[in-house]
């Protein structure tokens, strides 16, 4: 074998060691995340409470930490997204081919989220919510402008971006005058009237600062390329740092979390103060601002999926007793056709449910998730209840998500890419 074949076989094999388990560790964590977001939708769906998780006032530590373990879900989304278009700009793709791509399916992601996942949620056509997919859409488009920056200075842009946007917490949507609508689409999540009082557009995720979470995600891919123990040792090490600076900055209440009136739901805003017995300190401690994400919140979420991952690239997924992260990867693996299955199963699944029980059904007709069930209605399921049903949704879907895997992986249509 001549010098050239020689190097050339060694890269290969370096380069399948780096590749391979990096991937499944990334794809473990996200399909960790898509199941554990079912169980967010199934409460929406399936609860018979009227009130919030995040209003300690009413929740219960079991109720608040069911909707407080998903909050790991939306910023490993953004974050992921980003890491993804890096790995695919490292394995040889021209800047130019992953910013077209990246625009591309923003714009599809967008389209689905206004059509297939609305509809999903509401069974009502034209009733638009702009939730986490038409914000990754979004951010993605943003994404595509700053690829062909150095990754170094992506990797500024998004750290500073995280770090530095509550600088912008007291600016109002009014200060803009007839352009307001602009700053509630960019930092001010909420309600944006077109035609009061009923036609309006709900914006939870807005562009700042996930499109700085994306970003950072994307500089994060460079850490992925290096050896496996140095790349476990560098995100591990990254993940301990920022959970252990979110809990020095709840402590101390130094940064990091807004104020009421510059949030969606006011009872995660502010610092975090002792209450009368644990359980209430304890959630209070962990309420911390999703609309629009804090850095408290991304330092609380982030942090820990970081050390996940870097324990995940460990796992040998052809061994047996990894069994459970063998389908757990599954999900990981055909992200976007998950989502949009998982909400229509969800809906129908209330309906079955519903109808057998003699409960209250219309709202689950004419609004779904989005309208919730009125004060009138019968309806509802105490938590073990809505386990169960989350339980059902997860294993319901896994052979059609091991089947579209499988699919993916022996075909190469262009479409693909984008589901």
């Amino acid at each position: 074998m001549t010098s050239a074949s020689s190097q050339a076989v060694t890269l290969e094999s370096k380069l399948r060691e780096i590749s391979k388990p990096r991937l499944d560790s990334v794809d473990l964590v996200r399909g960790l995340v898509m199941v554990i977001m079912a169980l967010d939708h199934t409460r929406e769906f399936f609860t018979y409470s009227r009130t919030l998780p995040e209003d300690l006032a009413t929740a219960n530590l079991a109720y608040f930490l069911t909707r407080w373990i998903t909050h790991f879900c939306a910023p490993t989304f953004f974050f992921l997204a980003g890491t993804g278009a890096f790995l695919s700009a490292s394995r040889g793709k021209k800047i130019g081919e992953v910013a077209s791509f990246l625009a591309k399916r923003g714009a599809w992601l967008i389209l689905l989220e206004f059509t297939l996942v609305d509809l999903g949620f509401s069974f009502v056509p034209g009733m638009i919510f702009a939730g986490v997919i038409y914000s990754i859409g979004i951010c993605m488009i943003v994404l595509a402008l700053l690829v062909r920056l150095p990754t170094k200075w992506i990797a500024v842009i998004g750290v500073s971006g995280i770090v530095l946007h509550h600088l912008l917490d007291g600016v109002k949507p009014e200060t803009f005058g007839k352009l307001g609508f602009v700053w509630e689409l960019l930092h001010r999540p909420g309600f944006i009237m077109i035609k009061p009082p009923n036609v309006f557009f709900v914006n939870l995720y807005v562009v700042i600062p996930w499109c700085f979470v994306m970003a950072a995600g994307y500089a994060f891919g460079q850490l992925l390329l290096r050896e496996r123990a140095e790349r476990r040792r560098w995100v591990f090490s990254l993940g301990a740092l920022a959970t252990a600076l979110f809990l020095l900055l709840r402590f101390t209440n130094w940064y990091g979390n807004p104020p009421a009136d510059a949030v969606m739901i006011p009872f995660t805003a502010g610092p975090y103060i002792p209450q009368p017995t644990f359980s209430q300190s304890l959630m209070h401690f962990l309420n911390v601002c999703k609309y629009p994400p804090s850095l408290q919140f991304l330092l609380m979420t982030l942090g820990p999926a970081l050390m996940l991952m870097a324990w995940f690239d460990g796992i040998d997924l052809n061994a047996r007793r990894n069994w459970l992260w063998q389908k757990i990867v599954i999900y990981g693996r055909v992200p976007m056709f998950y989502y949009i299955l998982h909400i229509w199963l969800i809906h129908c699944l209330a309906i079955v449910v519903a109808t057998f029980t003699g409960q209250s059904q219309r709202w689950l007709w004419h609004g779904g998730m989005f309208a919730g069930p009125g004060p009138n209605d019968r309806y509802g399921y105490g938590l073990p209840m809505v386990y169960l049903m989350w339980i059902v949704v997860v294993v319901l879907l896994y052979p059609v998500c091991a089947w579209f895997a499988r699919y993916k992986q022996t075909h190469k249509q262009w479409w693909l890419r984008y589901l």
